[in-house]
C-alpha cells in the first residue's frame, strides 16, 4: 500500500504540475508561484492531502534539483559573459549583500530588537533563490544582457552571503571567538569550490566524447548525482560546487556547442517537485505568530533591495533603463536562507525559535511575491528594448 501511495502522489503531483504549467502559460502568471501556492494547498496549511512520508521526499529532492540550477547558473559565468557583465555582477551582488545586511539590522535594531539579533536577521536576509530566478527566465523565454547580469548576480551572491553571514554570527556568539564561524565558512566555500574544480575539470574535457560533441543524458544525471552527493557527504554547498562545475565545463569545454542540453531536458520533472513539495512544507501560522517582527523584517528587506540594487546597478553602469529593476527582480528568497537560520538557530539556541519562524514566514512571502516581480522586471527590460539591441 505504501508503494501505491508514493506512485498515486507521484502521479497527482506531475499532473497537478502539469495544470499549474498550463495556467501559467494562459494568465502569464509565473510558473514557480503557481507551484507553491498549489504545494501549500495540498499541504498541511491547507487540506493536507499529501500523505506524512512526503516531507521526507522535500532533502533529497530539493538539493539534486538546486545543483541542477547550479550548473546552469555556473554555465553563465564564461568569459565573454564576465567580459560584458562582470562589472554590473560583482558591484549589483555585493551591494545587495552589504546593503541588505546594513538595512535590515539597523531597522530592526531602531525598532527595539536586541541588535545581535537584528544583525544575524540581516544576514539571512541576504540570500536569494536562484532555483525560483532561475524558473522565471526560463519561462520567460528571454535572453538579453538583463536576464544574463541576474543569472550572474545569483550565481555568485550567496557566496558572498554566507561569508557576511559567517562573520555577523562570529559578533552575534563572541564566546567561540571568531575562529568557529571562520572556520565553518572556509570549509563549507573552500571545500565547494575545490569540488567544484575536482568534478568540473576532469567533465569538461571527458563529457561529449563518446557522442562526439553532444553529451549524453546519463552522463548529465551522472555528473549531477555525483556532485550533489558528494557535497552533502562532505558537509560543503552543493550550489556552489555545482556553480563551479558548471562554470570550468562552460569555459573549459571547447568541443560542444553547449554542455548543459542535457541537464535542461531532465530538469523540469525535479523542478516541479521541488517548487510543489516547498509550497507543502510552508506553514502559514508562521507568518502570523511574530506580528510585527515578521512585517518590519519584510518590509525592511524590500527597502533594502530596492535601495542597494539600484545603488550597485548604478556603480556597475548598467544601461539607464534597468538601474530601477534589480532590486525587485531579485527578491525571492528559499532554502539558502532557511539553512543559514539553521545553523543561526544550532548556535544561538535562545533565540532559535524565533530566528526559524521569521525565515519561514519570510520564505512564505518572498516566495510567492517574488516571482512576479521578477517576471514583470524582465518583461519590462524586455518591452523597453529598441529591436536590434540586447
Amino acid at each position: 500500500m505504501d508503494q501505491a501511495l508514493v506512485l498515486i502522489t507521484l502521479g497527482v503531483l506531475f499532473l497537478g504540475g502539469l495544470a499549474a504549467d498550463h495556467v501559467g502559460r494562459v494568465t502569464r502568471l509565473p510558473r514557480v508561484t503557481l507551484l507553491l501556492l498549489l504545494g501549500l494547498l495540498l499541504g498541511q496549511s491547507g487540506f493536507g492531502l499529501l500523505p506524512d512520508q512526503s516531507a521526507d521526499w522535500f532533502e533529497p529532492i530539493s538539493v539534486v534539483a538546486l545543483t541542477m540550477v547550479a550548473f546552469l547558473l555556473g554555465a553563465d559565468l564564461t568569459q565573454e559573459n564576465l567580459a560584458r557583465h562582470g562589472r554590473a555582477i560583482f558591484s549589483i551582488s555585493i551591494m545587495i549583500v552589504l546593503g541588505t545586511t546594513l538595512i535590515v539590522w539597523a531597522g530592526l535594531t531602531a525598532l527595539g530588537l536586541d541588535p545581535a539579533l537584528a544583525l544575524l536577521l540581516g544576514a539571512i536576509a541576504t540570500a536569494t533563490a536562484p532555483a525560483a530566478i532561475a524558473d522565471v527566465i526560463h519561462q520567460s523565454g528571454i535572453r538579453n544582457g538583463f536576464t544574463e547580469t541576474i543569472s550572474g548576480i545569483v550565481a555568485i551572491d550567496d557566496v558572498w552571503g554566507l561569508i557576511v553571514f559567517s562573520l555577523c554570527l562570529a559578533v552575534a556568539h563572541p564566546s567561540d571567538g571568531w575562529s568557529g564561524p571562520l572556520m565553518d565558512a572556509g570549509h563549507h566555500i573552500g571545500g565547494a569550490l575545490l569540488l567544484g574544480v575536482l568534478i568540473g575539470a576532469p567533465a569538461a574535457y571527458l563529457s561529449g566524447r563518446l557522442k562526439p560533441g553532444e553529451p549524453l543524458q546519463t552522463e548529465a544525471f551522472g555528473i549531477v548525482f555525483l556532485t550533489a552527493g558528494l557535497a552533502v557527504w562532505m558537509d560543503v554547498s552543493f550550489l556552489i560546487a555545482g556553480m563551479t562545475a558548471g562554470a570550468l565545463i562552460a569555459n573549459l569545454a571547447r568541443h560542444h556547442d553547449y554542455a548543459f542540453n542535457e541537464i535542461e531536458r531532465i530538469e523540469q520533472p525535479f523542478m516541479l517537485l521541488f517548487f510543489l513539495l516547498a509550497g507543502a512544507s510552508l506553514e502559514l501560522h508562521a507568518l502570523l505568530s511574530l506580528g510585527w517582527i515578521a512585517a518590519s523584517y519584510i518590509g525592511l528587506r524590500i527597502l533594502a533591495r530596492l535601495l542597494s540594487g539600484e545603488i550597485g546597478a548604478r556603480l556597475g553602469r548598467v544601461p539607464k533603463i534597468e538601474t530601477h529593476l534589480y532590486g525587485p527582480a531579485l527578491l525571492p528568497q528559499a532554502g539558502v536562507a532557511v539553512g543559514m537560520a539553521l545553523v543561526a538557530a544550532e548556535t544561538l539556541k535562545g533565540w532559535g525559535e524565533t530566528i526559524m519562524t521569521l525565515t519561514i514566514a519570510a520564505t512564505v512571502v518572498f516566495e510567492i511575491i517574488g516571482p512576479p516581480l521578477t517576471l514583470a522586471a524582465i518583461r519590462y527590460r524586455d518591452h523597453a528594448t529598441p529591436p536590434g539591441k540586447p
